[in-house]
Parts: structure tokens; sequence; C-alpha cells
């Protein structure tokens, strides 16, 4: 997408028709899911999302996001769950033809409702931004006078599902915590989807989800059209452990930290590196890792994106657990073996993982803790409950899974982010994650 010679006309075109505000910020609460996914499809999720082998292009796989996002697209309004998703750049929802008579259980946009509501023309800019149907690709817009004919879109997905339907404009209102902001953006650019198929864009694995709102660094994601000249280009959350009872509220905020939230000196960063095969997605690179203060003999190239753009390390909201690079996997896994403590549980392959300890009676269990070491001298040091899953009762696994050389690349799923307040700075082309700042509210 960067290579296209009319990127930066278009990044700017699609902000030019955003209202300009102030510098301050949107704070958006993120809302579990309901009710709450078990471990076995968390994995099944995220293997689905994660079986195309990369490089991926932009929105190639979506599913396995446990965050949603509460937004009001249209006018009236209407309420929409959308999945948080850092992993894809596309805002789309589901859409119904409804005009009259509409069921209150239909779970999509109606935008025959909708007064606002406007697909792009195929002529547009932005258009181009979006991949179009095969039957649509030669012949798209060939006749200029045809002046009405609708942007269409079509988002293929790693396990074959879809999601296709017309790249249109909208008013958005955010359900946002700040009472000081303007919330309603007109003419924000969105796939209205008519068409969805498969397990990644239905069904449980979507967890009731009506959409997708992008996160990427592409121009059509949901934070590129936020920012302008009076916003930074900047967004952060807070993920919590949404199965505490009652769970806590967690948070994304678009816009510049806040500086009550958090003090900026408490944040360390590791610049964010780019893959031109996958332009859309944030890189990060570990250079060693650690079990209980031992480094382990893990070279440094296990994680470099290579001349093909394979390889490389993600950090992802969209994905739940961790994948690690083979043989960077088997090592640490090998370190976690012979560390721990507790009585191995026999049945682990069939839960899906390749160890689990029986912590049955055991108030405290001493689990191996786990270090990466990223460029730029940070440290993400999460404690073990950020990698250990508990799928039945007394028993916790290892929530990291290994990825095959040249089969994908790594990543930082949302479990491994729990309890740190992430800021992607796309100004500085770096992220930052402090463990202040992301308190139970």
């Amino acid at each position: 997408m960067s290579s296209h010679p009319s990127f930066f006309f278009l990044f700017f075109f699609l902000l030019l028709t955003l209202p300009h505000y102030s510098s301050e910020y949107l704070k958006l609460p993120l809302l579990p899911p309901t009710p709450l996914p078990s471990p076995s499809q968390l994995l099944a999720a995220d293997l689905r999302r994660l079986s195309v082998k990369s490089p991926l292009t932009s929105g190639a796989a979506t599913g396995s996001g446990q965050y949603f996002a509460d937004l009001r697209l249209g006018s009236p309004p209407q309420r929409l769950l959308l999945v948080a998703d850092t992993g894809s750049d596309l805002l789309w929802v589901k859409c119904s033809a409804c005009r009259r008579n509409c069921s209150s259980s239909i779970s999509a946009f109606l935008p025959r409702h909708s007064t606002s509501f406007s697909p792009h023309h195929c002529y547009d800019s932005p258009c181009q931004l979006v991949p179009h149907p095969p039957s649509h690709k030669n012949r798209l817009c060939h006749n200029r006078t045809k002046l009405h004919t609708p942007c269409r879109y079509q988002y293929s997905y790693a396990d074959g599902s879809t999601s296709t339907g017309f790249f249109s404009k909208e008013t958005i209102t955010l359900n946002t915590t700040s009472s000081t902001l303007l919330t309603t953006l007109k003419k924000l650019s969105f796939g209205c989807g008519f068409r969805t198929s498969g397990p990644s864009v239905t069904g449980h694995s979507f967890n009731g989800a009506q959409g997708v709102m992008g996160l990427g660094r592409g121009p059509i994601s949901f934070t590129s059209q936020l920012s302008n000249t009076n916003t930074k280009h900047t967004f952060s959350y807070c993920l919590l452990d949404y199965t505490l009872s009652p769970p806590p509220t967690s948070y994304l905020t678009i816009g510049p930290t806040p500086n009550d939230a958090v003090s900026q000196n408490s944040f360390t960063y590791t610049p964010l590196l780019t893959n031109p095969f996958s332009p859309s997605f944030y890189y990060i690179s570990i250079q060693s890792v650690s079990v209980d203060g031992v480094r382990l003999p893990i070279s440094e190239s296990v994680f470099r994106i290579d001349a093909h753009g394979n390889g490389g390390t993600v950090v992802d909201s969209g994905t739940t657990l961790s994948f690690l690079a083979e043989p960077a996997y088997g090592k640490i896994l090998a370190a976690f073996r012979l560390r721990v403590r507790l009585p191995a549980v026999e049945s682990a392959a069939t839960l899906g993982f390749d160890l689990c300890v029986n912590v049955s009676g055991v108030a405290r269990p001493r689990l191996p803790r786990l270090r990466f070491r990223l460029a730029g001298k940070a440290v993400l040091s999460p404690p073990a409950g950020n990698y250990f899953i508990e799928p039945a009762e007394g028993v916790k696994c290892l929530a990291v899974q290994p990825v095959r050389p040249g089969s994908g690349f790594s990543v930082i799923g949302n479990l491994m982010q729990q309890g740190y307040l992430f800021e992607f700075d796309l100004d500085r082309s770096r992220i930052g994650f402090t463990r202040h700042g992301c308190a139970v509210r």
C-alpha cells in the first residue's frame, strides 16, 4: 500500500473530509465479549486468524479479538459493537438492506434508516485504497459518466471468509467518557458489508460483533482517519482481565495519552519497524528472551523480518494468545519444563497446549518468569498471569504457541498485554508501555 504513487495524496484527502477539532483526546470504553469464550475457542480463533503465511495484506485476518468498541453509526445513530483490532485497517460493519418493518433482532447497520449515509463513488480517490471483488477489478468505473456507480470492496480472510459491500461515508457518534470533546464525526470512511461469510466473521468465533474497528497503520484505519494537523497520530489502550467479576473497564484513547493518567516519563519505548510487504502491522524487534533471569541461546535473527517479508514480531490486540517463532518457542518451552516445580498434567495436548500444570490447592503457584528484551533497551517482563491460561479448574497452561519458520510472524497477543498501558505513537514511529495508569476503575 505504501508503494502506491498517490498514497500521500489519498491519505490527506481522507483527513480533509473530517472535521478539525482541538488536540484533546477521545477515550472510549472497551467492552468484554458476552458470553466469555472458552480457552479452546480462543485458541481455535487465534489459529484461524494466523493460518495464512505472512506477509499478510491489510485486514487479512480478524476474528479472535476479545475487546469491543461501542460505536454509533448514522443519523439517527445506530449502536454497534466492533472488534478493536490493531491487526487490520478497515473499519467495516455488517449492513442490511431492510427498509420497512425491520425486525429488532437484526444485528446489522441499516443504511436506509440513516439520512447521512452515502457510498463512495467508484472514481473517488479513497476507493483506490480498498481491495475490490474480482469481477470488478478490471471494469471498475470504466465509464465516468456513470456518476452513481458505488465503490465496491471485498476482503478475503485466511480461512476463506469474506466481507463484501460498499466502501462508504457516514456520521459516527462515539460513546466517549469525556463530555468536553466533540464526539460526532462526519464523512468517516467505512466498509458497509452486505455479504459476510465464513467462521472468521460469523458465528461464535466473532463473539457477536457487528464488524471490526481497524486500528492499523494504513490511511483508512480508524485512528489514521481521526488524526489531523491538530491531533497527534497517537492512540493507547489499557487492557484489563475481563474474566474478573465484575469485569473492570478497559479503555481505548485516541490522541495523546492524558497527562493526568500517567507521566510520559513512566513509558518504556521501543521503535516500530516497517515491513513493506505488510505495512499495516505494528512490528517490533525482540533482541533476546530470558526465563527466570537466564538468557536463552536464541539468535536475534529468529525474530527478524526476512527479504520476503516473512517473520518479525507483531503487537496485536485482535489475537488473544502469543505466538513465537521456532526455535525460540522450543527453547522457552524446554526452560519452563526444567524450572516448573508443579505436577504436569498429562492431558495438556488434548487441551491444545504443550505445557499444563496442576495448581489445585496451591494458593500462589510459583511459575517461571518470562522476559523479552526489545530494541531501544526496552524490557517487557509481564507477570505469569499474562502467559498462563486456566482452561480447567486447578489447571494452568502455557498460553504461548509455536510458529513454524517461514509460515508467519510472531505475535504479542492481548493476553500478554493485559495490565499494561500501551501507547502507539505513529508520529515518532514507536510503541511505549508502562504498568502505571492501568488501574481498575
